[in-house]
């Protein structure tokens, strides 16, 4: 009895196999698809330069209110008064001042949050269109091969 190779009819079936035809692949439109890229990237980096700036000038504008109030209630405090009535205001003071800041910060952290809400939704704009363009050409893709079956 001759050995015979249990795997000759499995190759000899494989060789006949043929496989669907895939869509072509488009470089214009690839390039085009990373240029868009590009620039939802470069617009989402733009957006948060924007807002940074626009953190940073508020933040200065806090800090230099806090600071005049400060000056100010000083001021008061060292010319008129007796220590007594000082600590009554010196308390008054720490107790508007610590809430003032405990608002300033959730407006900054607020103003963060949308900052980075705007640059994500640019960023999740593109995606969701890369998505549609590439689902399109596959879409195409399928039609072609079923317009070259029905050809045939």
């Amino acid at each position: 009895m001759a050995n015979q190779n249990p795997f000759a009819d499995l190759f000899k079936n494989f060789s006949e196999f043929k496989a669907p035809s895939m869509p072509t692949l488009d470089m214009t439109q690839l390039l085009n698809a990373g240029r868009k890229n590009a620039e939802a990237v470069t617009a989402a980096g733009q957006t948060l330069a924007d807002s940074a700036q626009t953190i940073t000038r508020r933040q200065a504008e806090l800090a230099r209110t806090q600071v005049e109030k400060v000056l100010k209630t000083t001021k008061e405090m060292l010319v008129n008064g007796s220590p007594e009535i000082n600590t009554t205001k010196q308390v008054e003071f720490a107790k508007t001042l610590f809430e003032t800041s405990l608002n300033n910060i959730r407006e900054v952290s607020e103003l963060v949050t949308k900052s980075g809400f705007e640059a994500f939704d640019v960023l999740n704009r593109r995606a969701s269109q890369t998505i549609e363009e590439f689902s399109n050409v596959k879409t195409a893709g399928n039609s072609n091969t079923a317009s070259k079956k029905k050809a045939a």
